[in-house]
């Protein structure tokens, strides 16, 4: 006899103590004939997890569960699913929905949905609050639900679904591989993926890191060049005119960050995008006209991936073994994780194993 599954996961309640998260049941997606129920496994830690819950991209959702790095095994299909079957091992990434309907969901676009819909501390159109993976379950539609490779560990694939997706869809997108040179800017969570997955497509890599502590880890990692630019601040002259595509994983800017500097370092229509997001206080350092004139250079940003995206993103790191550096705990360890992440403390993901259960 199958019993019903109970919803529940470690919840922000007091924005002043956003790392004690207290275990309270919720109530989940009202489930629909398109929907997949998952039994959690895995959940990453994201920045993104910090920033919301230190309420740096504004007030949340209270009480709200965050994660959004999930992989887990099938519970349950609703009548309409195609693609999967109760006992499969799926993940679920940073978007939960989307209308499905318009160009650029009908495109393989969903990621740029105007009705796009977080998979925490977002509301569906009934009005249900969208709740993460520091818990025990979850439902999604089956587009936003994706099936795990064997050859990929659950606890390397939780944090491919957000960290890995999001630098994957922009390496893709403007061609990095053979013949390309690529610079990751801030090696992270998002960083080290970025290295990963770079080298992985066959392009040469430039590491730009501020810390000397992470140099012999990126140096494992495979970066081609590692540019240490706390100790040579005039790093962008060496290279100026070399680089054709730049990511930027830096979640914090300063009016000294060296902006224009790294778009010096750019070919002609080369592209600097940008997938860290700040707080919300906490804007670009200030760039003039000139600075993108010499080269015609276009500065972009990129949001997550399609699943289109992400199963090639998959298919790549079964095919090249690609294995992120992760770090597990318990989930309810999530506060340590987070004070962890916030304190730069972390190589280079943290992972949580479910507990609750």
């Amino acid at each position: 006899m199958t019993h019903p599954v109970v919803f529940k996961g470690y919840a922000l309640t007091d924005p002043s103590k956003w790392a004690d998260l207290m275990v309270l049941e919720f109530k989940p997606k009202n489930f629909q004939p398109e929907d997949v129920e998952l039994a959690i496994t895995h959940c990453g830690v994201c920045g993104s997890d910090l920033h919301t819950l230190t309420q740096g991209w504004g007030e949340s959702k209270l009480p709200l569960v965050a994660g959004h790095e999930i992989v887990g095994t099938v519970t349950r299909v609703g009548d309409k699913v195609k693609e999967f079957k109760p006992g499969d091992r799926v993940g679920v990434g940073a978007q939960i929905g989307s209308c499905l309907n318009c160009d650029r969901c009908k495109a393989d676009y969903e990621n740029y949905c105007p009705k796009m819909i977080d998979t925490y501390n977002a509301e569906y159109p009934d009005g249900v609050v969208t709740q993460g993976g520091y818990s025990t379950a979850i439902r999604a539609h089956e587009r936003f639900v994706f099936p795990i490779p064997d050859q990929i560990e659950s606890r390397h694939a939780a944090s491919m679904l957000c960290a890995g997706l999001t630098v994957f869809s922009p390496l893709k997108a403007y061609g990095a591989g053979p013949e390309k040179k690529v610079g990751v800017i801030g090696i992270g969570g998002l960083g080290h993926y970025a290295v990963l997955f770079a080298k992985a497509l066959g392009a040469e890599v430039y590491a730009f890191t501020h810390d000397t502590s992470k140099v012999n880890d990126i140096m494992k990692m495979g970066a081609d060049h590692i540019i240490n630019t706390s100790e040579d601040k005039d790093f962008h002259q060496k290279l100026s005119g070399e680089l054709d595509l730049i990511i930027s994983t830096r979640d914090t800017y300063s009016p000294e960050t060296p902006l224009a500097g790294y778009l010096s370092m750019l070919v002609v229509h080369g592209k600097f995008i940008s997938v860290g997001i700040p707080n919300a206080d906490n804007p670009f350092p200030r760039i003039h006209p000139f600075d993108l004139m010499s080269s015609g250079c276009l500065i972009g940003g990129s949001h997550i991936g399609s699943k289109k995206e992400c199963l090639e993103m998959l298919r790549v790191a079964a095919e090249k073994s690609v294995k992120p550096w992760v770090e597990e705990l318990p989930m309810k360890d999530a506060g340590k994780a987070l004070r962890n992440l916030r304190d730069n403390s972390v190589r280079y993901r943290y992972v949580l194993t479910q507990d609750l259960v």
